[in-house]
């Protein structure tokens, strides 16, 4: 078997023997294998690295004692100066409690480090942002996860960081965590599972309904889901001119609608009751059913890939798109929502066309709230984020298999900050006023730089290679359980 590369771009070629729901399943379990592998040996993603120089040993009286009295004091008089006098203008605090991690549930409070690592590494690379990964232990006594904990621990740790990116926060309380932050804190409180993902999920059916020569307003979308991710999704698309009586969502019980009194009753799940009265007024419960002639199927469910089944896929209307996006495995697999007759088929993971993920989102998003200093994210600063990724993707050209910018073009990035600045300060929620140019300027700059920091930390050795034996071996690994 030849030998993988350390970019890891011939794994396709070293598994075309295989047939596709074999290559996608070695894939998976390839590169779950290689992250455990990669990260025992690292320890993890992220290390802190001074930004200020040591010139002399008396330079510790200038970042430490007697001068950074003048920095405390500074501060104290204008709480506003700690943007520029420290690092929180550019900080961002990952915050979870790890109740609902990617497709495997509570992990609990420790086990969403990996991702939160993610998102900073994420954060660094493609948007030239420094984070730091906080998961939190969110339960109460009886081991019940608590939102007003979560709360009260952002507002508490408001004052060291720039904005609040939260992530992997189980339902409902994400509701109430991201409803109460985005009111009570004046800075941007973020949570990417929710508004992270409608923002990217909306840029790619935008350019996806103009390939497939469809209307917004008039199609009928399938939401399979009606978590955080899917129940913001429905509001974007609204927000966008989609109509939500044209709209079908299921949760794990079944299809939302004004007779589902067991939301109705529950007032913690206001944000599902609200879509209940809003979509599917014929009542439809059957799955068959809703499918039949659905231009758009949008899941974020329970990992595939038998989740959604072809033949659902096959009653939808002509030109049908399919995003499948749980991850770590997609509801189907690309290749079967295609032999199924779909049109266009998206999904949350690089390794497939179309990646329908926050990674081409939340980095240029947060990058533009912090150069202004906005207040929060708004609605409409992630609209316009979708907008400028649909934008950016159309100007390079669209075609069924390339909807929506990959995270390997870096020029998306400081579009999509420039273009999210500018929003903030149309809504006034800007403190600093800049122009779309150098906000555009000063993103790419920042962004090149961090791109460089780690080209550079590779080259001179700060960053080892792992040993060689490390690819091989998870390929082996998944290869054997692939076949077993």
């Amino acid at each position: 078997m030849p030998k993988v590369n350390w970019t890891l771009d011939n794994l396709d070629e070293i598994l075309s023997s295989l047939a596709p729901e074999q290559s996608a399943r070695a894939k998976t379990l390839f590169f779950m294998k290689l992250a455990e592998r990669a990260h025992r040996f690292y320890g993890g993603k992220m290390q802190t690295v001074p930004k200020a120089g040591v010139f002399g040993f008396n330079w510790f009286n200038v970042w430490y004692t007697p001068g950074v009295s003048k920095i405390s004091t500074t501060i104290r008089g204008d709480n506003d100066e700690s943007f520029e006098l420290s690092n929180r203008g550019n900080l961002v605090a990952v915050v979870s409690d790890s109740s609902r991690v990617l497709g495997d549930g509570d992990c609990t409070p420790p086990g969403g480090l990996g991702v939160m690592e993610g998102k900073a590494f994420l954060m660094k690379y493609l948007g030239g942002i420094d984070a730091t990964a906080l998961c939190i232990d969110s339960r109460d006594e009886k081991g019940n996860h608590r939102a007003e904990k979560i709360i009260d621990f952002v507002k508490m740790a408001e004052p060291s960081f720039g904005a609040v990116n939260l992530e992997d926060i189980s339902q409902p309380n994400c509701y109430e965590v991201l409803d109460a932050l985005r009111e009570d804190c004046n800075i941007p409180v973020w949570h990417d599972d929710a508004q992270g993902t409608a923002c990217v999920t909306l840029a790619g059916l935008i350019n996806a309904l103009k390939l497939a020569d469809k209307k917004i307003g008039e199609v009928k979308i399938v939401l399979l889901g009606a978590g955080a991710s899917n129940t913001t999704i429905a509001r974007f698309i609204e927000l966008a001119g989609g109509n939500l009586e044209n709209m079908i969502i299921f949760d794990s019980r079944g299809a939302l609608h004004r007779d589902r009194k067991d939301i109705e009753s529950d007032p913690r799940h206001y944000k599902k009751w609200e879509l209940c009265l809003k979509t599917n007024p014929k009542k439809i419960t059957d799955i068959e059913e809703a499918m039949r002639e659905a231009d758009v199927l949008v899941a974020l469910s329970t990992p595939g890939p038998d989740t959604v089944k072809p033949d659902w896929v096959r009653l939808m209307a002509d030109k049908s798109i399919v995003f499948a996006c749980a991850n770590p495995v997609p509801e189907i697999y690309p290749y079967a929502a295609r032999e199924a007759g779909a049109f266009i088929v998206a999904t949350g993971r690089g390794d497939f066309p179309n990646q329908v993920n926050n990674s081409v989102g939340f980095p240029g998003i947060l990058k533009g709230a912090l150069m202004v200093r906005a207040r929060k994210i708004s609605d409409g600063m992630a609209i316009a984020a979708a907008y400028s990724l649909a934008n950016y993707a159309e100007k390079r050209g669209l075609h069924p298999d390339n909807i929506i910018p990959n995270m390997d073009e870096v020029g998306v990035f400081p579009h999509e900050a420039a273009d999210v600045a500018q929003q903030a300060i149309k809504e006034g929620l800007a403190r600093r006023i800049i122009s779309q140019e150098e906000a555009f300027s000063q993103a790419d700059k920042d962004i090149k730089y961090a791109r460089e920091l780690v080209q550079m930390m590779m080259k001179e050795g700060f960053i080892p290679p792992p040993p060689e034996d490390l690819l091989q071996e998870a390929l082996d690994w998944a290869m054997q359980h692939t076949r077993s």
